[in-house]
């Protein structure tokens, strides 16, 4: 315009001082018409939170419902949205790319575009203020039919100049169980700039590989994709645990199954009760490592040699404190422990307390179990009542007196931050456990275990099997005991594990 404004000026203008400015004009108006128009400006960015707690279980049950829930977890906004139909794997498989490179929330549309809406997925679009979405086929259809009043773009034309994803943010880490069906969760979660860390289970005390991680350093927020998680209370006991590192003998931090522990039963010192008196500790700790090498090549997992200490030994007199029972100092334990935590055996403290109670005897041996190799095995034949002596009758306890001790020794196991623990109840009759189907059996930091003490024939000893079999809680593990010197004859092992229904998890030794 500038040119031609000058070509239209008066004569005063000599030719040659207008062929400058005419040559200027031409190249302004030439430079006007070659110089690119302004990029669009950038979209929105979407706007992050981190979760509100330090672990968090999105327990939503289906694929839909769990991108919908991860979306709330991590985006206040997001102007930009991929969309994916259920039940579509491939098509998922090329949104989560997408989601992930534009920084933006992936969601689930229904699988049949036709005339279908989706309440939950509309309001969460207006929640997020979303202007336009990226999908193709069935969820496209979804997007134009539900009349959610943004802009469909195809995956191979998003919107012109997107924001830029999220950075890495490791202080959130969110733990996937099942990719496939957790795929666009966990693209959500990625576009947020979460570490995204798939997992074999959902308890993180059975991967080696997550423990190791959280023990290098625990993230400030853990995020599970799912309801197989559990309660948040629980997984964050277990992550407590996975990061602490302690192991059980044979590995883990869960007992069974996974392992079969195999044990020599008695008293330091006093061959009258049992083999693991008969030795001394060095050689206590070769002939355990024996009797395992006998099991392991009839099973598949790891064989874990152990020592059943009676740490209270029933007595015939009252002794000092009247409840006619012996109690070893934790010092003089202590070098069986020691010996037995350096060789990988495991450790069951037995307690025959007389004329006192479980939980009592318990507490004395705390400063044992707090190592992770250490638990307990109640003896209740020899928990007597005020008026009984060893020997004239047999004893035995409440499952209300049991259930003290599983409080407090679950207490102290998830205190400690400890792996599982062995709470281990023997039983020859089915009377010694009164109300048994009102133990608690239901603490994650226990594993509690009903063992068979009968000896005598084989038939003698299956008809105690079967009867403390009968009326059993269901899935509880079982031991079995194998006598020297009253079983006629003893079983081997592979009798051993042949019992059934289910094979013992624990065999001992007496």
């Amino acid at each position: 315009m500038s040119a031609v404004w000058i070509l239209g000026a008066g004569p005063a203008w000599s030719r040659r001082a207008l062929r400058p400015v005419i040559v200027l004009g031409v190249v302004l108006v030439l430079a006007g018409c070659t110089t690119r128009p302004a990029p669009p400006p950038a979209a929105r960015p979407p706007e992050l939170r981190s979760p509100v707690d330090a672990v968090t279980v999105l327990d939503a049950t289906t694929p839909a419902e769990l991108a919908l829930t991860t979306s709330r977890t991590f985006f206040t906004a997001a102007p930009v949205v991929v969309l994916a139909a259920d039940g579509d794997p491939a098509g998922q498989d090329g949104a989560a790319r997408t989601a992930t490179g534009l920084g933006a929330p992936l969601l689930l549309t229904p699988p049949d575009a036709s005339g279908t809406s989706s309440t939950a997925l509309g309001a969460e679009l207006r929640r997020l203020g979303t202007t336009d979405v990226v999908a193709a086929g069935a969820a496209a259809g979804w997007a134009r039919a539900a009349g959610a009043g943004v802009t469909v773009h195809d995956p191979a034309d998003p919107p012109a100049n997107p924001p830029a994803g999220a950075p890495r943010n490791r202080s959130v880490v969110v733990l996937v169980l099942d990719e496939p069906a957790q795929r666009a969760a966990a693209a959500t979660a990625r576009s947020a700039g979460a570490e995204v860390r798939p997992v074999a289970g959902p308890d993180p005390r059975r991967d080696v590989v997550l423990g190791a991680a959280l023990a290098g350093a625990m993230p400030t927020h853990v995020v599970a994709l799912g309801a197989a998680f559990g309660p948040a209370a629980q997984l964050t006991a277990r992550l407590a645990v996975a990061a602490h590192g302690a192991q059980l003998p044979g590995g883990g931090q869960v007992l069974f199954p996974g392992r079969l522990m195999v044990a020599l039963y008695g008293h330091p010192g006093a061959p009258a009760l049992g083999a693991l008196g008969e030795q001394d500790l060095a050689g206590s700790v070769r002939r355990a490592e024996a009797l395992a090498r006998d099991y392991q090549s009839l099973v598949g997992e790891p064989v874990v040699p152990a020592f059943e200490i009676i740490a209270t030994v029933a007595d015939s007199a009252p002794g000092p404190d009247g409840d006619y029972s012996a109690e070893s100092s934790v010092e003089d334990l202590r070098p069986w422990v020691d010996a037995a935590r350096d060789a990988g055996i495991y450790v069951a403290l037995d307690l025959q307390p007389g004329r006192t109670d479980f939980l009592t005897q318990a507490k004395r041996y705390a400063e044992l179990l707090t190592a992770p190799n250490v638990g307990l095995a109640l003896d209740p034949e020899w928990r007597l009542g005020p008026h009984q002596v060893h020997r004239v009758q047999i004893g035995s306890v409440t499952a209300a007196e049991v259930n003290t001790v599983v409080d407090w020794l679950a207490g102290l196991t998830r205190d400690q931050h400890l792996p599982q623990k062995l709470l281990m109840l023997h039983q020859f009759r089915t009377e010694m456990i009164t109300d048994r189907d009102a133990l608690d059996l239901g603490r994650d930091d226990l594993a509690v275990l009903l063992h068979a003490d009968g000896f005598g024939t084989p038939g003698e000893k299956f008809e105690t099997w079967n009867r403390l079999h009968v009326g059993a809680p269901a899935a509880l593990p079982w031991g079995w005991k194998n006598f020297y010197h009253q079983d006629r004859p003893m079983f081997t092992p592979a009798q051993t594990l042949a019992v059934g229904p289910t094979a013992p998890v624990f065999v001992s030794y007496q």
